[in-house]
Order: structure tokens, then sequence, then C-alpha cells
């Protein structure tokens, strides 16, 4: 299963931080608009992912919902029919909630440095390094540590669990 290095921070804005990532990228900007529907699942995250191209893929992973730099595993399938599959999940699952960001994506080397813009959540930055095969978890993490430094994420930043989590959090916190 391939997996990844990430981390996940709460930025001041996009623009504080896209200078420094376009000064190191080695590609992008790519821009993406993404409609992720989370469904219920026993063990990891289970979403459909939409572009808005009208592409999509089914993606499961498990990772922990530390702070810092953590592993995530993954398969990610193409949806032929996203409306068709969405409500298959849907009714077989149950639906958590969606999702909506605007990415932009930037890449040095191995390493793809999200900055989104999230519905309702506002602005944040996931790192994700990809790990090959027979590649060590810590240098990942040496990985991700350095592009922080980089980019001037500041560990305060840095946040728990999926974006789902953080829009139920504050829509909790809204109705307080």
């Amino acid at each position: 299963m391939p997996q990844n290095i990430e981390i996940k921070a709460r930025i001041p804005s996009v623009e504080t931080i896209e200078t420094a990532a376009a000064s190191i990228a080695t590609e992008g900007p790519i821009d993406l608009q993404q409609d992720d529907t989370f469904f219920r699942c026993s063990d990891g995250r289970l979403k459909l992912r939409e572009f808005a191209d009208g592409s999509a893929e089914l993606i499961f992973y498990k990772r922990d919902d530390d702070k810092g730099p953590k592993s995530s595993f993954y398969v990610r399938t193409p949806v032929p029919d996203p409306a068709g599959m969405r409500e298959a999940l849907a009714l077989a699952w149950g639906e958590l909630g969606r999702v909506r960001k605007k990415r932009r994506l930037y890449l040095v080397g191995r390493t793809r440095i999200h900055l989104d813009v999230l519905e309702g959540l506002g602005d944040y930055l996931e790192l994700e390094v990809v790990l090959a095969d027979g590649d060590a978890y810590e240098s990942g993490v040496v990985e991700a540590q350095r592009i922080m430094k980089q980019l001037g994420i500041d560990g305060d930043w840095l946040v728990e669990g999926a974006y789902l989590d953080l829009l139920a959090a504050a829509r909790l916190e809204s109705r307080s």
C-alpha cells in the first residue's frame, strides 16, 4: 500500500505561504477544486473525491490524528460514475459529511505542498512526502520538517485530525 508522511497546519492565509512555496517548488502551481464526501468506515477513512473536471476517485486511508508528521497508508481507485458511487456508499455505509476546497498544489521533489482554502474553515497547508517502497519513515519525517522550516510553518499551527473533523468541531463551536 502506498505511504505518505503528512502534516496539516492552519495558516494565516495562503498568500503568506505561497511565495515561499513557489520559491522551492520544482513544479506548480496546479489549481484544483475538490469535493470530498466521507463515508462511515470501521477502520480508517473512506472518501469519494470529485474534481471540477468531472473525474473522481475513491480513497481509503489510515492515518494517526497526531499534530506532527504522521504516516498515512492509502489506496486510490478511479470512479467513472461519482454520483452513482456516492449514492451506493451512502446507502450502504452512511455519509459522514463533505469537505469542499480550492487547492493550489506545488511539488518539491517527492513532496506535495497543498495550499487549501476550505469552505467553512479557512486556509490550511498540507504536506505529503510520498515514500517509495523501501523508503524509511524517518527520511519522510526529516523532509517534512525541513520543508516546514523553509515555508515558515510554526509548530503551533499544526492541527490534529482530518478536515472533516475540523469542520465538525467548528460547527459544534458555532452552536455553543
